[in-house]
């Protein structure tokens, strides 16, 4: 029951001169509106802060006299009255990293009257401990209004720039929604969202940095700023949080990897031996071929292709920028697509997914690559992305005397503004020329002697269906590591 103290203002000395009684009790602060100190029958005290939010009393736990001093009892106190005044429920500020000690505290058993809450903490601690969070829980946040949510709560605010930024603008919003999901949500998916702090960002992504994802670090940070941005637009917050002077993760090297010569040799000639699936050896040399991107490729339909016209259409909706563009195919490209089609069956795809028969995650094409690495390197193929192949070949035909505009249109790279406003042209028999020269270029390669002797790989099987996914499967861990894949891009050996 809770009984008003006597005393006209706190003392330390006085507090630690109180003793227990038989039952629990509650002494308030005079000086300080909503200060308790909670003195147990066993002689622990500690101090909760009294509060009303939506008509609930509410007793929040901040941490046991004396480790938690009356001076900074009465301050967090302080701190939390200027929150009520502000209309933010303190149970969703994270002032301070004060875990250890609340956790302690927030074991006390509440009374009938009203409710002890552990406060929720910042980084690291406490927050990282929500990871462990249901992900089809957070779906369904993400995804469904049906879940009614306070509108300056951080879930708020990540539902709203996912369903009404991120969803209508970005081609691929998977991307997007998995760091929302993985790095943002588990961590701050309780707090008001005006609350976070500059200093609290860092801290998130130092998280992301100290794993060694660099690339990764950069990619939050810039969700973050656009999601709080997106905040401010929407009066959920009035200012972001996101105040770096550099990206996280540092500077990004651009890529400079291209296949030499005796390695376009060995991976032409050892493509099926090194892949040791056939759909995946036709995905690697359609890739090679077109020089388009995996992307492209990964969610393509067949009523993309026009074998007759030899054309591939891309549509504006498949392709980067949303530029979408008309791919001449040459001779050797369309017997692979032609083999790729077989495969697909039925399907609309060319590489279905799944038993829905989805289009393919292109990220499987990367990780397919990856789990092939070490046997290419065997052959004299160093490490290699799928889109080193577009490099490659991009390389390939400046060696080759294809003209730079040329090339660039066959990559379908970005154009200044005004060219691309007025030159409407498709460039077809232009296109058709560069790529036939690189046909004949690989061809040439194809017929050669390899450059080393080539040592048959032990425990090959020409059976294999190496990337069938299984459940022991793991995230990418680096070039040789075991990938999660899919059978879109993999089947059992076939006629070729």
């Amino acid at each position: 029951m809770h009984v008003k103290s006597a005393m006209v203002r706190f003392t330390a000395t006085q507090l630690e001169g109180l003793r227990p009684g038989t039952k629990q009790r509650d002494i308030t602060d005079p000086g300080t509106r909503g200060l308790v100190l909670r003195i147990e029958p066993n002689g622990t005290k500690s101090w909760l802060f009294r509060y009303k939010w939506a008509k609930e009393p509410i007793r929040l736990a901040l941490g046991f006299f004396p480790t938690l001093s009356l001076h900074d009892a009465r301050k967090e106190a302080l701190e939390y009255r200027e929150l009520l005044r502000q209309r933010i429920d303190p149970r969703k500020a994270g002032l301070g990293n004060r875990g250890v000690l609340r956790a302690k505290a927030a074991a006390h058993a509440p009374d009938s009257a009203t409710a002890i809450v552990r406060h929720p903490g910042i980084g690291g601690g406490e927050a990282a401990s929500q990871k462990t969070e249901d992900r089809d829980d957070i779906d369904e946040l993400l995804e469904s209004e049906s879940v009614v949510l306070d509108k300056y709560s951080f879930e708020f605010l990540v539902r709203e720039f996912y369903r009404r930024y991120i969803t209508p603008n970005r081609k691929n919003p998977d991307y997007v929604k998995r760091i929302l999901k993985i790095e943002l949500l588990p961590r701050w998916r309780a707090r008001d969202a005006r609350t976070i702090k500059p200093r609290e960002v860092v801290e998130a992504l130092d998280v992301v940095v100290d794993r060694g994802s660099l690339v990764m670090a950069n990619r939050v940070a810039a969700t973050m700023a656009q999601l709080f941005m997106f905040g401010i637009q929407r009066a959920i917050v009035d200012d972001s949080p996101v105040k770096l002077l550099f990206k996280p993760g540092g500077k990004e090297k651009p890529r400079q990897r291209a296949l030499a010569e005796n390695e376009l040799i060995v991976f032409i000639q050892n493509i099926d031996k090194a892949c040791r699936s056939r759909r995946k050896a036709r995905v690697l040399m359609v890739l090679l071929l077109t020089l388009q991107r995996r992307g492209e490729l990964g969610v393509a339909e067949w009523k993309e292709f026009d074998f007759n016209t030899r054309l591939w259409r891309i549509p504006n909706g498949h392709a980067k920028g949303g530029r979408g563009h008309v791919l001449p195919l040459t001779d050797w490209a369309v017997e692979e697509l032609k083999v790729l089609k077989r495969m697909s069956g039925t399907s609309r795809f060319v590489l279905p997914s799944g038993s829905k028969g989805e289009a393919a995650d292109p990220k499987l094409i990367t990780r397919s690559v990856a789990r092939s690495l070490t046997r290419f390197k065997k052959l004299g193929v160093q490490a290699f992305t799928a889109h080193d192949l577009r490099r490659t070949g991009r390389t390939g035909l400046a060696r080759l005397g294809v003209s730079k505009d040329h090339a660039e249109r066959v990559l379908n790279h970005a154009r200044e503004a005004m060219e691309s406003t007025y030159d409407v042209h498709e460039y077809i028999d232009e296109k058709r020329a560069a790529l036939e020269k690189w046909e004949n270029y690989l061809r040439d390669l194809r017929a050669k002697v390899q450059p080393r002797e080539v040592l048959p790989l032990a425990g090959d099987n020409p059976r294999g269906n190496e990337l069938t996914p299984r459940k022991d499967d793991r995230s990418c861990r680096g070039k040789a590591g075991r990938q999660p894949v899919n059978t879109a891009i993999n089947s059992p050996p076939h006629g070729h």
